[in-house]
């Protein structure tokens, strides 16, 4: 078992790093967007933040599964730690599914590019007004998602360092 512990390790770090690279993208852009007024822009920038998702989901699922593995080789199941980090990653991704998505969703339909609604992708509808635009990119809250997923992250990486129960 030990032999399989620290490549599982090495996987689990090694893609929380690739993790938060592709997910910066979008936590930039969140940022840049509140002081964009250019459509084509703001069109850009949409394209820029979603063209880093497949990355951050697989980069996302190999951690967890890095996380998973160390959970059984370090006969960690028991501990309450990994559970409340198991716990805390799925209430994370969440409320930034909640937050975060939603409003990227609403100002790409208000840009007049193609956004989910739920689960189903609609084609671009025409944009809104640039008042409207406006006012939806400054509804966005960076720095609420920041402290969410900062804050999120460094309980996680506090208990699976410290492993306190």
């Amino acid at each position: 078992m030990f032999l399989l512990y620290k490549p599982a390790l090495f996987i689990h770090i090694f893609f929380g790093f690739l993790y938060m690279l592709s997910h910066g993208t979008s936590a930039t852009v969140a940022y840049r967007l509140r002081h964009e007024s250019n459509l084509d822009r703001i069109r850009t920038l949409l394209d820029l933040s979603r063209s880093s998702f497949t990355l951050m989901y697989l980069a996302l699922l190999a951690m967890a599964l890095g996380g998973v593995a160390l959970g059984f080789l370090g006969h960690f199941w028991s501990s309450g730690w990994i559970w409340a980090s198991l716990v805390l990653l799925v209430a994370v991704l969440v409320v930034m599914g909640l937050i975060a998505s939603r409003h990227f969703h609403r100002v790409r339909k208000a840009a007049g590019l193609p956004y989910l609604d739920g689960s189903k992708e609609h084609p671009p509808v025409a944009p809104a007004s640039p008042e409207e635009l406006a006012s939806l990119l400054q509804s966005g809250r960076p720095h609420l998602i920041t402290l969410i997923g900062i804050g999120g992250w460094a309980v996680i990486l506090w208990l699976m360092i410290f492993k306190p129960f």
